[in-house]
């Protein structure tokens, strides 16, 4: 039962979510692991008039970061070798498999989250198992490789292609809250390592400053010789959030309008003005964020619509024209004179 590697994209993981029947989260890359911009991620508050109206907690319910392999450096830090209650991991056992297990990782550790019925009756079938056995109950799940395959790129035959030391290989590890301790989840190790108690839980910016210095480190590590890594983060549906706070805010404004025409005495109508407008600016701002989660989810939609489509059979044909019109071997002969040019001419 093969596994075929997709590419590491918010947009292939977020649809990858939908196809797993998985509804109201999506995958979005961190550019930036600064705290202030991790905390306006997870929060979102609503000001009038200097003063906090309310607060939406926008749940971010794990991390996954993605770097190219390398031969296992020594840690030091404790795997934990015995079941922990509530806490899913699962060993690593196909390689092209490892990024959906990653989302797995969070999917199946976050309580937060409504699963499908596939998922539901995979943790509950292998909530007991070992971690190798969970591992093999992940790639044997026939819904969810279909899912994962259903982004694999048309290329050539994985037993016709030549091996070579030189393929880049990539690997995903995951970093999710569960009953107050933070775990980081690698397929690769024996078990799952603790990061220590953290404050609060999936809504809480407690776990998230806790990730952030061992992320960083990681990355450190990595940066002297590859810049190839990323950090994607499994959250709360950015559109449905801010849909949610634009209709507080247009509550918020209905209720200024009200106190505008309210001719009791001593009603600071400068005051209400002025938290209109706040009102008003905030309602203008949340409104411009939908339309370009919309759009991104537009672009997302396409891209993944040209990843699944079949270009082999179209180039095939198009050389088979060039050759008919005697046009093929002048250009190949084109491009070997054009490379022995670079090659001897190096910048």
């Amino acid at each position: 039962m093969s596994w075929a590697a997709i590419e590491n994209d918010a947009g292939v993981f977020t649809e990858l979510l939908q196809q797993m029947q998985v509804k109201g989260l999506q995958v979005d890359e961190l550019y930036s692991l600064d705290l202030d911009a991790l905390k306006d991620l997870q929060y979102a508050e609503l000001w009038a008039h200097c003063a906090v109206l309310s607060v939406f907690a926008r749940p971010i319910y794990g991390l996954i970061v993605l770097y190219k392999w390398r031969p296992p450096e020594k840690d030091e830090r404790p795997v934990i070798k015995d079941a922990v209650p509530n806490l899913f991991f699962a060993n690593q056992i196909i390689n092209n498999a490892c990024a959906t297990q990653a989302i797995l990782s969070v999917l199946l550790n976050s309580p937060g989250v409504t699963l499908s019925d596939d998922l539901k009756k995979l943790k509950e079938f292998a909530k007991d198992l070992p971690p190798e056995l969970k591992g093999l109950a992940i790639v044997n799940c026939e819904s969810i490789r279909m899912c994962s395959n259903s982004f694999a790129r048309s290329e050539i035959p994985e037993e016709q292609k030549s091996s070579s030391n030189d393929d880049d290989v990539y690997h995903f590890i995951s970093y999710v809250p569960v009953d107050g301790v933070l775990y980081e989840l690698d397929g690769l190790k024996e078990g799952p390592i603790s990061l220590g108690k953290c404050p609060g839980g999936v809504g809480d910016m407690g776990w998230l400053k806790m990730a952030q210095p061992v992320i960083l480190e990681r990355i450190d590590r990595f940066t002297q010789n590859e810049i190839r890594f990323s950090v994607m983060a499994i959250l709360k549906n950015r559109k449905e959030m801010y849909t949610a706070e634009l209709k507080e805010l247009q509550r918020k404004r209905e209720s200024l309008l009200s106190q505008m025409g309210d001719p009791t005495p001593g009603r600071h109508v400068p005051s209400v003005e002025q938290s209109l407008a706040e009102v008003a600016a905030q309602i203008e701002a949340v409104t411009e964020k939908i339309i370009m989660e919309e759009e991104k989810f537009k672009k997302w939609k396409t891209e993944n619509i040209r990843r699944k489509h079949n270009y082999i059979p179209f180039l095939f044909n198009f050389l088979k024209i060039l050759e008919e019109k005697q046009q093929l071997k002048p250009l190949i002969e084109k491009a070997k004179t054009k490379q022995k040019s670079h090659s001897t001419n190096p910048r």
